[in-house]
């Protein structure tokens, strides 16, 4: 019976592959880019042909997609256009579902060491009597950074230091837990991170004809 069912699941599967690559089914899920393809990179800062009056949309939108990445809002402000998100750990390979940088090679890095992206994110508004017209400048900074630790984490050598000899006084020694300090050392920009970010913004907002006025 185990070998007809074998054999039955063995059959299924090809039908179950073009089923499955039939189905339209949109999953939120970031693009890794292997190590050594070329991209369509996007100017940072992007501009973005909207009049005055989408500026609310342009800003909510911003606030929208780094949610959408899990950043938390740390401070804000709307008439500046100033963003600035929690630091967010970087996820590795292992949590290949989890919305991240979307280069292999910063997902191993991450998978291997403790890397954190902070976020940035600047609003301009566009000259209109520039040759853009108006419009805006929305600028997405990504920075890395990777933790210092003192030693590694949970490390029980060198924690406490015990006398082999024998002594006349035997004291009690009394042996505390590591307490260190993190520090966080700066790894450039992130700017395949960068790219995915402005990608989302750009797809979020709704089409100019759409919105009501």
């Amino acid at each position: 019976m185990k070998r007809v069912l074998r054999y039955v699941a063995m059959a299924l599967l090809p039908a179950i592959a073009l089923g499955c690559q039939n189905l339209n089914v949109a999953l939120d899920v970031p693009t890794i880019r292997p190590i050594g393809t070329d991209q369509v990179l996007d100017q940072n800062p992007v501009w973005i042909p909207r009049p005055p009056s989408d500026y609310g949309l342009v800003y909510e939108t911003v606030l929208q997609v780094l949610g959408d990445y899990g950043f938390e809002i740390a401070e804000t402000h709307r008439y500046s256009g100033h963003v600035e998100a929690v630091p967010r750990i970087s996820p590795g390979l292992i949590l290949f579902l989890k919305p991240g940088s979307p280069d292999l090679y910063d997902r191993f890095l991450s998978s291997l060491q403790t890397y954190r992206h902070r976020v940035s994110v600047v609003i301009e508004t566009a000259d209109p009597q520039s040759a853009d017209h108006g419009g805006y400048f929305v600028k997405f900074i990504v920075r890395k950074e990777l933790e210092d630790l003192a030693r590694p984490l949970r490390s029980t050598v060198g924690g406490a230091v015990f006398r082999s000899e024998n002594t006349v006084e035997r004291q009690t020694e009394v042996i505390d837990a590591t307490f260190f300090d993190s520090s966080w050392i700066g790894r450039g920009r992130d700017t395949a991170l960068e790219q995915e970010l402005i990608r989302r913004f750009k797809n979020s907002l709704p089409d100019a004809s759409c919105v009501v006025r």
